[in-house]
């Protein structure tokens, strides 16, 4: 069995200092000097960097190469946080590149300069896509998956890829490519997955904001011991094209960051019709091509089905709270005294903010959450179908799934979980649990998820006012130890399991030490991503004169003196 290559990022980073960064990064176990003046990085936001450009005060270089400092000096040296596999070796380039577009006609796009790392199962072309495992270490993808094209048409540049847990298996966030991955509000534990580095870099100011994906709570379980912003999108918003797949079913791609407007212009940059077959966007919600799913044919056809409107960055309102109508879940909050303690108190600053908050039932609740998720049926053949997307006459890559679990190239706490999905994944036909939850489950969820949201029993009787979004605590408990998974509960299955958007955002802190993130989740109507942000919005700019609630920066990775 092959081991992670912690010398990978430091290799990388090296080769960018030798190719033209404008100050050599430290090589002696040091930390760099900071290279963007008096520009602050940790907690930096997409509008402080264009207002530090137009400012003459920062370049793009000086931002690209301030982030590669705080990599080389939190990520494998300090608290040694693991978060990152690769850096790209021409983001140096790419950023010199878009201050020449500047000097010559100002900002490029809505990210520009923009620094983003990618869940390593997202394509780019010139980076391996391993998915964390060393089977596919050399696997080169020739081109961008459909949602990283559009991070760089806006102007973002690909910092690198983030580690992850190992072929997206799971919660612990540990690869054979990158090790195990470490939180920065307290090293000692862990940091969720399995956007696990995507979570921990974004969280300590390594990048600007990363990608994450989410089959079963991939993107809000890191973003919750994070203390971040992760949006689940609805299926078929965000196209799969390029993102290296677990289970099409309920696979989908979306944001992670510090704050609600970085994410609205990161999902800005995600979405759109996309053409090519390998889209997932189907005119029939929860329904796979071979039970007659269709694709959707045209752009305008992609616009009428989802509403997605011309920028959800565009419209966030910070009096969104102002007379909004909020579900509580309470049969969703568990037992943890810290985390409730927290969601009441943010719920009470929305009550006061001008919401109406009140608790809410989901009928059936231990039905829905009783469901499987379908990955172990569908990761044999859907990651085959992938690996054999482009020829391996170039990068020698594996390209089926036999091929990957013979090599070896991977922990060993993944070999259960692929021995379970060979098996799986060759009687799922004829698994009548598999067709419960591919053709069963869809249905029986989103009816009654419809019923909560529209305040109605199952047959339509109207029960009150109908509710904007549902809220539960986005997992049950908090970071776990570094090597165990968080306690997640069910409450990251309402999402996949009915196609509908969900939004993990920061109530506030523990009151531990150190303090850790407690992060709640907005569940909303399919395609009402810009309704949910536009209250994770009003909440985090009201939460910030609030002690205790909405987001605090880690300690373990402060600004580079």
């Amino acid at each position: 069995m092959r081991v992670f290559h912690p010398w990978l990022v430091a290799a990388s980073i090296g080769l960018l200092a030798a190719c033209g960064g404008t100050e050599q990064l430290s090589d002696n176990g040091g930390a760099p000097a900071p290279v963007a003046g008096e520009f602050k990085l940790v907690e930096a936001t997409v509008s402080d960097v264009h207002a530090a450009m137009a400012a003459g005060s920062l370049s793009c270089v000086d931002l690209v190469q301030g982030y590669l400092d705080r990599i080389t000096a939190y990520d494998r040296q300090g608290p040694e946080l693991n978060s990152v596999i690769v850096v790209n070796p021409d983001a140096l380039s790419e950023a010199a590149n878009l201050d020449a577009a500047y000097a010559a006609g100002g900002l490029t796009g809505p990210l520009h300069c923009a620094p983003v790392l990618l869940k390593d199962n997202f394509d780019a072309a010139g980076l391996v896509t391993s998915a964390g495992a060393t089977a596919l270490d050399n696997a080169m993808p020739p081109d961008d998956a459909f949602s990283v094209a559009g991070i760089r048409a806006n102007g973002g540049i690909i910092l690198g890829k983030a580690n992850m847990n190992e072929f997206a298996f799971g919660f612990v966030g540990s690869s054979s490519m990158g090790g195990l991955v470490h939180n920065p509000y307290d090293p000692t534990r862990g940091a969720g997955g399995s956007s696990s580095g995507s979570g921990a870099s974004v969280a300590a100011s390594l990048t600007m904001f990363a990608t994450g994906s989410d089959t079963g709570g991939s993107i809000r379980v890191p973003s919750s011991v994070g203390g971040l912003i992760g949006i689940r999108p609805s299926l078929r918003l965000v196209s799969q094209d390029g993102i290296l797949p677990l289970a099409h079913f309920q696979d989908v791609g979306g944001p992670m960051c510090r704050t609600v407007r970085d994410c609205a212009l990161l999902l800005d940059a995600m979405v759109g019709y996309d053409a090519g077959s390998g889209s997932g966007q189907y005119n029939e919600p929860t329904t796979r091509p071979e039970d007659g799913a269709t694709l959707v044919a045209s752009a305008d056809a992609y616009a009428a089905l989802t509403g997605v409107p011309p920028s959800f960055a565009d419209a966030l309102d910070d009096n969104a709270l102002q007379g909004a109508r909020i579900g509580v879940v309470r049969d969703l909050f568990g037992s943890n005294a810290e985390v409730i303690a927290v969601v009441d108190a943010a719920l009470a600053a929305m009550t006061a903010a001008g919401a109406t908050v009140e608790d809410v039932v989901i009928e059936d609740l231990a039905d829905i959450t009783g469901y499987s998720s379908v990955s172990r049926w569908e990761f044999r053949d859907h990651l085959t179908e992938y690996l054999m997307s482009w020829s391996s006459d170039e990068d020698s890559h594996l390209r089926s799934f036999e091929a990957v679990l013979a090599s070896g190239g991977y922990e060993n706490d993944s070999l259960f979980v692929l021995a379970l999905d060979a098996l799986s994944g060759t009687t799922r036909e004829f698994d009548p649990t598999y067709l419960e939850n591919v053709q069963e489950r869809g249905p029986f969820v989103r009816a009654r998820l419809f019923a909560a949201l529209n305040h109605e029993t199952l047959d339509g009787t109207p029960l009150g006012a109908p509710y904007d979004a549902l809220v539960y605590p986005s997992i049950q408990g908090l970071a776990a130890a570094a090597g165990s998974s968080p306690p997640t509960g069910s409450n990251n299955r309402l999402s996949p399991f009915s196609g509908f958007p969900a939004i993990s955002m920061p109530a506030g802190m523990a009151a531990t030490e150190p303090a850790l993130p407690v992060g709640m989740e907005l569940l909303g109507r399919e395609f009402d991503e810009a309704g949910l942000l536009r209250l994770a919005y009003a909440y985090e700019q009201l939460a910030q004169g609030l002690d205790g609630l909405g987001r605090s920066a880690p300690t373990f990775t402060p600004e580079l003196e």
